[in-house]
């Protein structure tokens, strides 16, 4: 895939803060992320400010008679009234968000996410229903390049720029389908389809990590999202095709031709009617 221009998700030396961003959803965090940590800084340093002046001006040599007073109207709504408008204008964005992340109403595309002990399979039920499963690749056997409990042997391969829709189920556990430079992460739940949806702006591969404790080997499930030009995604679902052939489901295109090539016996219709 000589078109990767972009890695996300891994380690770097002295990182700080959310991963950097790969999409609209991320974006989208790291706008909401921002708005309230500035509200919380200018919090923090109104407590600090207001304590300081206390200590300083109530202190028992500058008030040696100590107020008796317990109770201030104007006080007290103000302290009921201002911490309510706070997390009004953190509550409209927070709750826009969770409805920009729970589904699109545009896909180009649906992926079937599966958490299995301790390994994804993906599934493309638009592009024939073909599966596979991803699974690390052994520290023993990493190529130059590739990232020792990250890279895996079939990467989540879409087309970059485009919408997808993700369905997630689990088969055993409740696993979790993570991806923090683009913004994902849905419960994979047994019995349940859990639905999602990420878009990568630019080519290359985003990392993730199952991060529900799903057993011994819940460390053992690295995500590796892959984002192509949508020409190169066309000649790779070509040849997934043909490499996962066998987890295709069976066509009934055949078995409806051949009912309707059967020649229809006008006996076998009137002799129910002859009874």
């Amino acid at each position: 895939m000589a078109s990767e221009t972009t890695t996300l998700g891994v380690p770097v030396p002295w990182g700080t803060g959310l991963q950097a961003s790969g999409g609209p959803i991320k974006t989208a965090i790291h706008d909401f992320n921002e708005m309230v940590f500035w509200i919380i800084v200018a919090i923090t340093i109104f407590v600090g400010v207001l304590l300081a002046w206390v200590m300083f001006r109530y202190s028992a040599k500058r008030n040696p008679v100590a107020s008796q007073t317990s109770h201030h109207t104007g006080l007290e709504i103000a302290w009921t009234v201002i911490p309510v408008l706070i997390l009004i204008v953190i509550a409209i964005p927070s709750f826009r968000l969770i409805y920009y992340q729970d589904r699109t109403q545009e896909a180009d595309m649906t992926i079937n996410v599966q958490g299995r002990q301790w390994y994804w399979n993906y599934a493309y039920p638009d592009h024939g229903g073909f599966n596979f499963d991803s699974r690390p690749i052994p520290t023993e056997d990493l190529k130059p390049g590739q990232l020792r409990n990250l890279a895996v042997d079939e990467p989540l391969v879409v087309p970059a720029g485009r919408n997808i829709r993700v369905i997630s189920t689990g088969v055993d556990v409740i696993h979790s389908f993570f991806v923090p430079s683009l913004g994902v992460q849905r419960y994979s739940i047994p019995g349940r389809s859990i639905e999602t949806w990420f878009r990568a702006d630019s080519p290359g591969s985003y990392f993730g990590q199952c991060n529900q404790i799903c057993g011994t080997n819940h460390w053992f499930m690295p995500i590796e999202v892959r984002a192509i030009p949508a020409a190169e995604f066309d000649a790779w679902v070509a040849s997934a095709r043909t490499r996962f052939a066998a987890t295709m489901p069976a066509s009934a295109t055949p078995a409806v031709a051949a009912v309707a090539e059967a020649p229809i016996s006008l006996a076998a219709i009137a002799a129910p009617l002859a009874r």
